[in-house]
Order: structure tokens, then C-alpha cells, then sequence
């Protein structure tokens, strides 16, 4: 097969503003990419592309194991293109911590919405990643904004308590929930209820909507003692059937009701302000660890130190701060 043609800055720049959906993925593969090379672009890229972003609505939805999520972002995605609202959603696969891979096939669940031409669906490893979400997902979330769409949503792993980092990366939380499944705060973390800012009981439908209902209802009472993430704001629990259908424009109503409300009280434009600033000090975070290890005198020293902590020989801590103090 004939390989693909380099794209130039400019190319990309221009693709991105054109909205050419294989432009925006070769654009996010470019800043997902950990080759220096790549890496100076990528940030070239963002530079060109910042003035374009800002202007969508960032959603953050997350779930515990077989809630959903897939088939609910599938759902909702068509009720919202159904609206004349360009969708991208960034889907985030778990990495395997033995191979390193990861499945990636949010494209065959969500095939119907795949098909959308006002969708772009972005699967991407979490590569080990805590808090759910690839490293690289806030610049994945700028190229969308550049490239026109006005709703991202960023469907995390389901790890549990560390999907925290989501929150610092978008405007509206939602947490996904099953009735029928035992105790419900059993299934998800309360760290993670506690950051909602909306919880959606999916899979409301057939004989299980009574269950459904009546864990709609628990959640109304366990909310009552929960302090709200979003200033001004209650955080709602609702039903909804991804598979019917029914409920999901309820879930966007309310969405909008969140976005109306923190527009007026000015939190949104706060947590993009809080956003950018965590953005930096992620970056400056990953600039020192690649610094740190890609050191020539780290990489001489580092197998020695591995061996005197793992027989003993050497506390954990020592290690480290000796480490450190080298470079």
C-alpha cells in the first residue's frame, strides 16, 4: 500500500479548521505521539489551533462496569446530532497491563453513531493512565474544539476513584449507574458520586425500570447529604434507557440546564480557568519525569538502585531521593 503523504504544519492547521474528520485523527494521533519530533510539532499545532477552541461544551460521562456507557454515548450522540450539534466523542480503552494494548473498539459499539457524519468517535488507549483517561486527552479535546465540535465527550475507563482526573478536564460530569446490581453504592466509589454533577440509572427499561425508579430514588436521598461539586448547582439523579431511547433527551435538558446555570453564576468560565492552569502543571509534571529518566546518568545508575530496593539492600525512599539529588 501506497504510503500516506507527511502533512506539513500548515496542512494540519488547515485541516483541523476545515473540519476533515481524517485530518482531526491524524491530528490527534500527532499529539498522542511521544516521538520528540512529533512532540515539537504537536505543540506548534496547538499553538496555531488555541485561538479556535474554548467553545464547546465539554462532557465528561464515566460508569462502573457493564452500566452502559458505550450504548448511552451512542444514544445520546444521535439524540444531540438529531439537533444539528457536531459530536465528538473520545473514547478512552484500557490499556492491558501485561501486552500494553488495548482494544479499541468503540467504533463497533457505537457503530450506528459512527455512521453520523455530524459524529467523530476517537478511540484511544489509556496506556496505564490513572484517572481513566490517555495523557494526551486535554490536547485531543483542543483539536476537536478547532475543528467545530461544539459537544466533546470524553468516555472514561470505569477504574474507580482515580477517574477524578476527568474532572479537571471538563465542564459537566456525568456517572452512570445500574439498578438491580445489589447495594448501589457498592458498584462506584462515593469520591466519584461526590464530583457528579449529574448520576443517570441507565438500562430503565423492560421489568427493570420499578428497580430502576427506586434507585433513582435512593440517590435522591443519598445527594441530599452530599455537598454539591458545582457551586449553584444540585446535583440531579435521573432514569434513562440507552436501548429504548427514552430518558435521553431528559438527560440533555438537563445538561443545558447546567450549562445555563454555571454560564450565570460564572463557574464555567472558573473550571476553564482551573482547566488550563492543571493542564500546565500535568505538562510540567510529564516534562520532568521524561526528563528525569531519559538522563544518560539515571539510566546508568537506575538498574543498580532497582537491585539494592528489590533485595533489601536500600529503603524505597532513600532511593529515590538519592536518585533525585543526582540530576
Amino acid at each position: 500500500m501506497p504510503r500516506r503523504r507527511t502533512l506539513t504544519l500548515n496542512d494540519y492547521v488547515e485541516g483541523v479548521l476545515k473540519h476533515d474528520p481524517s485530518i482531526v485523527g491524524r491530528a490527534i494521533t500527532l499529539v498522542e505521539s511521544n516521538a520528540p519530533a512529533h512532540q515539537e510539532l504537536a505543540q506548534q499545532l496547538l499553538a496555531r489551533l488555541l485561538p479556535h477552541t474554548g467553545k464547546s461544551q465539554r462532557i465528561g460521562i464515566t460508569g462502573i462496569p457493564g452500566a452502559g456507557k458505550s450504548t448511552f454515548i451512542e444514544a445520546f450522540g444521535c439524540h444531540l446530532t438529531s439537533l444539528g450539534h457536531k459530536v465528538a466523542v473520545l473514547a478512552i480503552d484500557p490499556s492491558s497491563s501485561v501486552s500494553g494494548g488495548s482494544i479499541l473498539a468503540d467504533k463497533i459499539r457505537m457503530e450506528k453513531l459512527a455512521r453520523e457524519p455530524r459524529a467523530f468517535i476517537r478511540p484511544s488507549p489509556s496506556g496505564g493512565s490513572l484517572g481513566g483517561v490517555t495523557r494526551k486527552t486535554r490536547e485531543a479535546i483542543l483539536v476537536c474544539e478547532a475543528a467545530g465540535y461544539d459537544v466533546v465527550i470524553v468516555e472514561t475507563v470505569g477504574v474507580g476513584q482515580n477517574e477524578v482526573t476527568v474532572r479537571a478536564m471538563v465542564d459537566f460530569f456525568l456517572v452512570l449507574m445500574i439498578a438491580g446490581a445489589g447495594d448501589e453504592m457498592q458498584g462506584i466509589k462515593k469520591g466519584v458520586i461526590e464530583l457528579a454533577d449529574t448520576l443517570v440509572i441507565n438500562k430503565a427499561d423492560g421489568d427493570n425500570r420499578p428497580r430502576a425508579l427506586a434507585a433513582q430514588a435512593e440517590m435522591k436521598r443519598v445527594l441530599r447529604y452530599l455537598q454539591s461539586t458545582t457551586a449553584g448547582w444540585s446535583t440531579q439523579a435521573l432514569v434513562a434507557s440507552a436501548l429504548t431511547g427514552e430518558g435521553v433527551p431528559q438527560v440533555w435538558d438537563t445538561t443545558l440546564e447546567y450549562f445555563r446555570t454555571g454560564k450565570k453564576t460564572g463557574e464555567i468560565e472558573r473550571r476553564r480557568r482551573a482547566q488550563a492552569v492543571e493542564w500546565m502543571h500535568a505538562l510540567i509534571g510529564e516534562s520532568l519525569r521524561t526528563r528525569f529518566y531519559g538522563s544518560p546518568k539515571i539510566q546508568n545508575l537506575l538498574p543498580k538502585f532497582e537491585h539494592a530496593v528489590a533485595h533489601g539492600e536500600k529503603p524505597a525512599l532513600a532511593a529515590a531521593l538519592e536518585l533525585l539529588e543526582s540530576v
